[in-house]
């Protein structure tokens, strides 16, 4: 049998999926944020649940060529519109006063 991953010059791409999240939006995000403002700092949730409108669900997967692929994903809920609370893989940096 033919292993392509020892095969010299054998190229595996990067595959990358859902939302990008980053540490610097999850700082950006304030309870009392309205749905609009939460949209524009962390972009449209990958999953809005239609019988769950107080809730989207933000996932980003990555699998560097070949390797284990590792996955973030964050919860974000709200309460008449505003953001209330989230929980995920990050969260809020400590500032330092």
């Amino acid at each position: 049998m033919l292993r392509l991953d020892r095969f010299p010059g054998v190229y595996k791409i990067d595959i990358q999926q859902g939302n990008v999240i980053t540490q610097d939006m999850i700082d950006q995000l304030k309870p009392g944020m309205t749905k609009r403002q939460v949209q524009f700092v962390m972009g449209s949730p990958l999953i809005k649940d239609s019988f769950q409108q107080n809730r989207w669900d933000y996932v980003y997967s990555f699998q560097p060529g070949g390797k284990v692929r590792q996955q973030e994903s964050v919860t974000l809920y709200f309460e008449n519109d505003l953001l209330s609370h989230f929980e995920g893989d990050f969260m809020p940096s400590e500032t330092i006063l």
